[in-house]
Parts: structure tokens; C-alpha cells; sequence
């Protein structure tokens, strides 16, 4: 999908996953869209569906949230852009005098070796990210698309901590309308992540092209200077003999002066260029090592960087159009899911403490946000503790099931023969491409222990370091009496990170 259907998906997704949600998007709203995006199409792929089905949200959500209107036609990215940082590099290196001060040239000091060194390190760095790519794959974004994120958060409007919403009027109004200010952070976070490769590419493009405009800008601001001035060369050097100057410009100049066929002077003219302190050599006129260093621009940051440029704008307009959704995370699941006309199937599975009547409502409620409110729950019998390996206590898991839940008690220290073995040995039960993740209730034990906030988290820490050996997250709820806001987020992180099976 495109950008722009990306943009309206993810904005829905905020919009319906929001908690509190708000009064402009309800569900009988969220069954409209749904309806439609079927009667346009119900064999049409996932993708196709979740696309045809924002699309047609938009249709009423955004007249009702006049701050995400103005989201949604926003331009989060500009091609002129790239136009103008380009003179402003150019006009940079035309003012910038890169050749030396007082119409004299240190060949060996010159601010356009720091220039070329700079860039040579620049491709060292994007060689080494392409290795590790190819080599690993990325968990994370990299500090470069961390960076670009930020500055496109802000250079563009992005919603942050704080979002201006505005009235009809086109005025800030300084008041939430409906529930756009939690929704368009939540769209912020969604779409920073999805389009983290998109923004990169855009950052890339921009920065190659305003160093490729810079290099040019410094090649004519040395034939401007040289036109009107008479620029003689010179070098100096604490430690370095002619032969060794001379051994060093002919290395670094070589590629230029095989193409311009300039020669360098022998070491002997070369030592005659030496600066001594307290002397002044009128040394040599500077217009062969002007048409050197030039060249060398141009072969290694110029071009190197022009083709850089190009293959960032294409790669944008390519990814821009080819953008990646996260569709195994929760939300997208439960659409796919409507669109085949299913409903969720969960398994509990609770070890050594069975919930109560009440705990299983709060339970469904938790569920029931992430996963919709036609889900089906199965709640197997609780597996005593020091059972885990009982045949008995293995029960066949419900066929079709969309989520495998084990269930524990934050009352219980969890220990790794215990609780590790029973939650791996069920999560290697579970069917392919099904999620198992472990709920810990909190009921019991704030209830033993009332008002002692320091035990509370002492426990809770316990559990997520248990969960982390795991390498899953862990889902903490009071389920006598949940955090509909706070826990069904967890479940959702949860979901996106849920236990691996394998060997206990």
C-alpha cells in the first residue's frame, strides 16, 4: 500500500485502540466501515480490506476531529526539500574559504582535506551498515532513523507530548475535540515506527545531496577567488620531510592527476616550497593544485554523493509506495479475522490457582478490548503446582485457537522449575503462528497485602524478570477489578513479543 493509505490505516488503528475511547468514533461506527469494506469486496485480501476499510472511516471520522483533518492532509515530507538544501549548501561552500588565508595555500592543511576525510568516513559507515545488514537482522531502529524521527516530529508537525487541536474555525481552541489529543500522539508513535526505513531513505537523500552541493559550492568558490587573486602554494610541517609531504599529496591527488595529466613537482621543486616561520617564500602560483584538489572533489565527493542522492530518491518514492503494516500485531489479526467472518478463540490455562467467578469476568473485559467482544474463552483445568510434567495435566489445547494464555498468581514466587517449565512446555503445545503469553492476576495478593505499595512492586519486578528469561513480557492485572486503559496495552505488547516454546 501507499503512503497515504498507510497514513489513514495507522490513523483509524489510533483511533479504535485509544483508551479512553472517545465519543467521535464508536462502534457502531467501527461496524459501518467494516460493512462497507466488505460489500466492496469480502474475497479481497486482508490487506485489501483493512486499506477499503480506513478509507471509508475517514468518511466520518474526520469531520467529527478537525485536528486529525488537518493530520491526515498534512505533507509529513517534501521533494523541495532536497531543492533547497542544495543551494543552501552551494551558496555555503561559495562563502566558505576553504583554500587558505592570506592569498597562500598550506597544501597539507587545506579545510578541504577535513572535507574529503569526512566523507571517505561517511562511506566507510554506510559500507559497514550494508555489511551488518546483510550479516544480522535489525531489532531496532539505528540511531540515524532515531534521529531523523525526531527532527520529522518536529519539522513537520508531528503530534508529540503536547498536540494544538484546533475548533472549525481553524483556531486553536486549547481543548481536546473528542479524543483527538491521546489518538494523534498514538498515531505519532504508530506511523514513526511503520515509516522508520521511509524516513531514513528521505534523510539520506537530503544529506547526500546538500554534501554533494556543498563540495560544488567549494570547487567554485576556489575558481572565483583565484580569478581575482593571486593564490601561491606553500606547505609546512613539524615532522614530516619533503619526501614525505610529497609521498602524501601523491597518494591522495593520484586519481586527479592521472585524468587532468597535471604533474607533480619532484621532491626537489617540492622542498622549495617548504614555509619556514619568520620566512616568506613567494612559492609556486597555486592554479595546478587549485585544478587538483578540485578534481579530487569532484571524484570523491561530488559524484560519489550525486549517486547517493539519486538512489535515495528512488528508493523513497519505492518505499513510499510499498509500505509495510504490521499485520500480525493484534489489532490487524481481529480485522482479518472479521473479514473471514471468525471470532477469537482463547485458552486459559492457570497454574496452581484457579480464578474466581469474578476474575473471569475482568478476564473477558481485558480481552474483550484487544481481541473484540465476540471472543470465545476456554478455560482449562488449573495444572497444580509440581505437576508440569504429568501427562494428565496436559490437556489437548482448543483447536483454532488464536491465543494461548497461561495464567499465574502474583502470590506465587516464580521459580524457573516451576512456573518456567509449565509456561515453555505449554508453549511448545501451542499450535504454529498462535501466541502464548503469561497473565499474572493480582487480586490475591493486593488483597493480603492492602496499601503496601513497596511489596506490590517488589513482586511485580520479580515477575517481569522471570518473564524476561523467558523472553516474552509479562501481562499484570488486578483481574478482580482491572485497568481496562493499562491492561489491555500490556496484552498487546505482550502479543508482539509472546513465549517462545522449546525444551525446558
Amino acid at each position: 500500500m501507499n503512503e497515504a493509505r498507510a497514513r489513514e490505516v495507522l490513523m483509524l488503528q489510533a483511533f479504535e485502540t485509544v483508551q479512553p475511547a472517545g465519543p467521535c468514533w464508536t462502534d457502531e461506527d467501527r461496524a459501518w466501515a467494516t460493512r462497507l469494506a466488505l460489500q466492496d469486496g469480502a474475497a479481497d485480501s486482508a490487506e485489501v480490506f483493512i486499506v477499503r476499510r480506513a478509507h471509508h472511516a475517514m468518511q466520518r471520522l474526520l469531520p467529527r476531529e478537525p485536528a486529525a483533518a488537518k493530520w491526515h492532509v498534512r505533507r509529513l515530507w517534501k521533494e523541495r526539500w532536497v531543492l533547497w538544501a542544495m543551494p543552501a549548501g552551494a551558496l555555503l561552500g561559495v562563502l566558505a574559504d576553504s583554500i587558505g588565508s592570506g592569498q597562500r595555500i598550506n597544501l597539507l592543511a587545506p579545510p578541504l582535506w577535513a572535507l574529503l576525510a569526512w566523507n571517505l568516513v561517511v562511506y566507510g559507515l554506510l559500507l559497514g551498515h550494508a555489511l551488518a545488514h546483510l550479516l544480522m537482522r535489525p531489532t531496532r531502529p539505528g540511531g540515524l532513523v532515531r534521529l531523523t524521527q525526531r527532527l520529522l516530529r518536529m519539522g513537520s508537525g508531528l503530534p508529540g507530548a503536547a498536540v494544538p487541536l484546533l475548533g472549525s474555525s481553524g483556531k486553536s481552541t486549547g481543548k481536546p475535540a473528542g479524543n483527538s489529543g491521546a489518538a494523534l500522539q498514538a498515531f505519532a508513535a504508530l506511523w514513526l515506527r511503520c515509516s522508520a526505513a521511509l524516513s531514513a531513505a528521505r534523510a539520506a537523500t537530503l544529506l547526500h545531496a546538500a554534501s554533494a552541493a556543498l563540495a560544488l559550492g567549494l570547487i567554485f568558490g576556489m575558481y572565483l577567488r583565484g580569478l581575482v587573486l593571486d593564490y601561491r602554494a606553500a606547505w609546512q610541517s613539524t615532522f614530516l620531510s619533503a619526501d614525505a609531504a610529497h609521498a602524501v599529496l601523491a597518494a591522495l591527488l593520484a586519481p586527479a592527476v592521472v585524468l587532468s595529466g597535471i604533474a607533480l613537482p619532484d621532491v626537489a621543486a617540492f622542498e622549495a616550497l617548504r614555509s619556514v616561520h619568520g620566512g616568506t617564500p613567494a612559492g609556486m602560483s597555486a592554479a595546478p593544485w587549485i585544478h587538483l584538489l578540485a578534481l579530487t572533489l569532484l571524484l570523491f565527493v561530488v559524484l560519489p554523493r550525486g549517486a547517493l542522492a539519486l538512489a535515495g530518491v528512488w528508493r523513497s518514492r519505492w518505499l513510499a509506495n510499498h509500505m509495510p503494516l504490521p499485520l500480525t500485531d493484534a489489532y490487524f489479526q481481529l480485522l482479518a479475522r472479521q473479514q473471514q467472518g471468525d471470532v477469537a478463540q482463547v485458552t486459559v490455562v492457570p497454574y496452581a490457582a484457579t480464578p474466581g467467578a469474578q476474575a473471569a469476568l475482568g478476564l473477558r473485559a481485558v480481552l474483550a478490548a484487544v481481541l473484540g467482544h465476540g471472543l470465545q474463552i476456554q478455560i482449562a483445568p488449573t495444572v497444580a503446582f509440581g505437576t508440569e510434567d504429568d501427562l494428565e495435566a496436559r490437556m489437548p489445547l482448543l483447536a483454532g485457537s488464536t491465543l494461548v494464555l497461561a495464567l499465574f498468581d502474583l502470590a506465587a514466587t516464580p521459580e524457573a522449575e516451576n512456573q518456567g517449565r509449565f509456561a515453555q512446555q505449554l508453549a511448545a503445545r501451542t499450535p504454529a503462528g498462535v501466541s502464548t503469553v503469561l497473565m499474572i492476576d493480582e487480586a490475591a495478593f493486593r488483597e493480603r497485602f492492602v496499601g503496601d505499595s513497596t511489596r506490590l512492586a517488589q513482586r511485580r519486578e520479580a515477575w517481569r524478570v522471570f518473564a524476561e528469561t523467558l523472553g516474552t513480557l509479562p501481562v499484570l492485572a488486578d483481574l478482580n477489578a482491572p485497568d481496562l486503559v493499562a491492561a489491555p496495552q500490556a496484552l498487546q505488547r505482550a502479543m508482539a513479543s509472546p513465549l517462545r516454546g522449546g525444551s525446558p
